[in-house]
């Protein structure tokens, strides 16, 4: 999800380029009959074969030999020997890694007065009783990149938005193992929050609700921005696609940008030295568009942002351009880096309907007098907490004609709407997002793949 400055928004970006230590591998996709059918038993010879010639005969007639009988074949694991992932992925990454260790993301190590932490002993010990948390993050970092690696193959123009979303959400919470139905089950893990498709000039927090009928256009430049928790762990990131390459610099320039910010970050390191390695990457990026030279814009009111347990947005912000900000990364944060580039003004204001909520975690005690809005927020508090959702996840619980109630949780300061965040009409934007912890030892960029 995306972080903003000034307009209350916010918008996550990710990014990333070839790993020096890549997390996860490459991923195996098998369809339900990939196997070879095993062949049937040659049937038996007759037995009725021509007995020999008499001994006065010249020339005997020799048996026929019988064939011998083929054994079945062994059916082959995948080169790893786990269970393949299927496509559409729907096993559960769990049971592709049955030790319970996952993939470990991007290490890498910190510089400067900081490069002491890779072997300092009491650094290591702090690294090690971490890693339940640790696990947590690799395993919905697995998910998501297994997820977004379908959805990077499947993503085609004529596909609804609505078909987009439903499929990678449906992935996820097949890969976590929690459907979300039961209350209190999506808690414990599954979307971390709604799939954003934002399309061209918006940049962030638009994903179709109920009815929504918008169909992918082969010109069209898509953000996909979608989150996996477990246990509250979030990974945030996020990637575009275009399908013409006259885009192609406008999303290298967004992706060469986060992945400045995440160079850039690491423990003590200030905010504003990010958001000038940012600024600098996107800005030296241009893109011919209809016969014009447009120049490629940081959007300057969107940020990175720091998460914590259940929260997708922390208390620090990470611009995407240089400024002032003296604040400091900290040991032991996780930062969602991401980056939005924009062949319009560079700024972006609220636009178009909401589909994106989440309860306040400071929400005010206050008496309800709708009825329908004491009833949804006791759906919302058992089923969300304070995980971001969507109107299409309160379809999905059964909840009707709730957007009176849904209207005055927000009034109330309960529950924050986040509208979709727009440039000018006729612009473009592009995102990439990754998701980095600030270990003891070594940042790990948990949400790295071969892909981004």
């Amino acid at each position: 999800m995306a972080g903003t400055t000034g307009n209350g928004t916010d918008v996550n970006s990710h990014q990333s380029v070839p790993a020096s230590k890549p997390a996860g591998g490459s991923l195996l996709y098998a369809s339900q009959h990939d196997e070879k059918k095993e062949r049937p038993e040659d049937d038996k010879d007759d037995d009725d074969d021509e007995a020999p010639a008499d001994a006065g005969d010249e020339i005997g007639i020799k048996k026929k030999k019988k064939k011998p009988k083929k054994k079945p074949k062994k059916k082959k694991p995948s080169a790893n020997g786990t269970i393949r992932q299927s496509s559409p992925p729907r096993v559960p990454v769990a049971s592709l890694f049955s030790t319970g260790q996952y993939p470990v993301g991007e290490e890498v190590e910190y510089r400067n007065e900081n490069a002491f932490r890779t072997t300092n002993e009491e650094k290591r010990h702090l690294d090690r009783i971490n890693n339940d948390f640790l696990e947590e993050y690799r395993h919905g970092a697995e998910v998501h990149r297994q997820v977004r690696q379908w959805a990077q193959m499947n993503i085609k123009p004529g596909q609804s938005l609505t078909e987009i979303a439903e499929g990678i959400e449906d992935g996820v919470r097949a890969l976590t193992g929690h459907q979300g139905l039961e209350e209190g089950d999506n808690l414990k893990g599954g979307m971390g929050f709604p799939t954003g498709l934002s399309l061209n000039h918006c940049a962030a927090h638009f994903t179709p609700n109920a009815g929504n009928k918008t169909i992918l256009q082969k010109e069209d430049v898509l953000k996909v921005d979608f989150g996996v928790h477990i246990n509250g762990r979030i990974v945030d990131s996020a990637f575009t696609m275009a399908f013409d390459p006259v885009y192609d610099n406008l999303l290298a320039a967004a992706k060469d940008a986060t992945n400045a910010g995440v160079r850039e970050a690491g423990i003590d390191v200030r905010m504003s030295d990010i958001g000038a390695a940012i600024q600098e990457a996107m800005e030296s990026y241009e893109m011919e568009l209809g016969g014009q030279t447009l120049p490629v814009k940081c959007i300057r009111n969107l940020n990175g942002h720091d998460i914590i347990q259940y929260s997708i947005h922390g208390r620090k912000s990470v611009p995407i351009v240089k400024g002032g900000d003296q604040t400091k990364m900290d040991e032991g944060e996780t930062f969602a880096i991401e980056t939005f580039g924009s062949t319009g003004k560079g700024y972006v204001r609220d636009d178009m309907e909401t589909s994106h909520y989440a309860k306040k975690a400071d929400a005010p005690n206050v008496p309800l007098r709708v009825s329908s809005a004491r009833t949804l927020l006791s759906s919302i508090s058992k089923n969300f907490g304070t995980l971001p959702f969507c109107r299409r996840y309160l379809d999905r619980l059964g909840h009707e004609k709730y957007l009176l109630g849904l209207n005055n949780l927000v009034s109330n300061g309960i529950v924050e709407a986040y509208p979709p965040l727009c440039d000018v009409k006729g612009s473009h934007t592009a995102q990439f997002e990754h998701t980095i912890l600030l270990r003891p030892t070594v940042k790990e960029v948990i949400s790295r793949g071969d892909d981004y």
